[in-house]
């Protein structure tokens, strides 16, 4: 019998050791979305393997990985109200939008099993997604319209010693007088300027193979 014992607890160290090996990344990811701190995280997922490893004779041919993911919303989502996660990719969200984004757009969970999860119902999840992503989405503040048109003025002001036509290699220099463009500078380069100040800052992906553009 204690052979047996020990028989089987050396096969579920070997099982338990390959499920870490390939999905604790991908667990520590997703808990370090939801807390926005390294540190938190790492105790986050500890505890939660540790409950995985508890569990591994009962889970039988239920997938260990959602089984792992479970315990981790459900110790993130029942944190003590006083635990507001800060920080992170996801640093302007509370903590059940960080749930959702989480789970609908890094873990690729559906919405009707997100609303299980979570115990909400589903209309309320994408709600909490709708909001979540429009305040990803948002921008800073943009400058005032004499801010933008003085820094416009100054970047197409010729430099001290140049003649009325400029320097070839200066914005607004060429042929003919300053009204030829040189490839990749001049008129190109203020275009690409202007293009660039109507377009805002990307919002990155918080990571894995599903991305919330705008992400979400």
């Amino acid at each position: 019998m204690g052979r047996r014992q020990a028989a089987a607890d050396s096969r579920r160290d070997a099982e338990f050791a390959a499920f870490t090996a390939g999905a604790g990344g991908r667990l520590l990811h997703s808990a370090t979305l939801l807390t926005g701190d390294p540190a938190a995280a790492e105790h986050l997922l500890t505890v939660v393997l540790a409950r995985v490893y508890a569990d591994w004779f009962r889970m039988r041919a239920e997938d260990p990985y959602e089984q792992a993911r479970s315990e981790l919303v459900r110790r993130f989502h029942h944190r003590p109200w006083w635990r507001r996660p800060r920080g992170g990719a996801l640093d302007r969200l509370s903590g059940q939008e960080r749930l959702v984004i989480t789970l609908r757009f890094f873990e690729g969970i559906a919405e009707e099993q997100t609303a299980a999860q979570l115990g909400l119902p589903a209309d309320r999840v994408r709600a909490i997604c709708a909001r979540a992503t429009a305040t990803l989405r948002s921008r800073p503040a943009l400058p005032d319209a004499a801010s933008v048109a003085e820094a416009r003025s100054r970047a197409g002001r010729p430099r001290d010693g140049g003649g009325s036509g400029g320097d070839a290699g200066e914005p607004g220099g060429g042929t003919a007088g300053g009204r030829g463009k040189t490839p990749g500078t001049g008129g190109d380069a203020r275009d690409r300027g202007r293009n660039a100040e109507t377009r805002g800052p990307a919002v990155a992906a918080p990571g894995g193979s599903h991305r919330y553009e705008g992400t979400p």
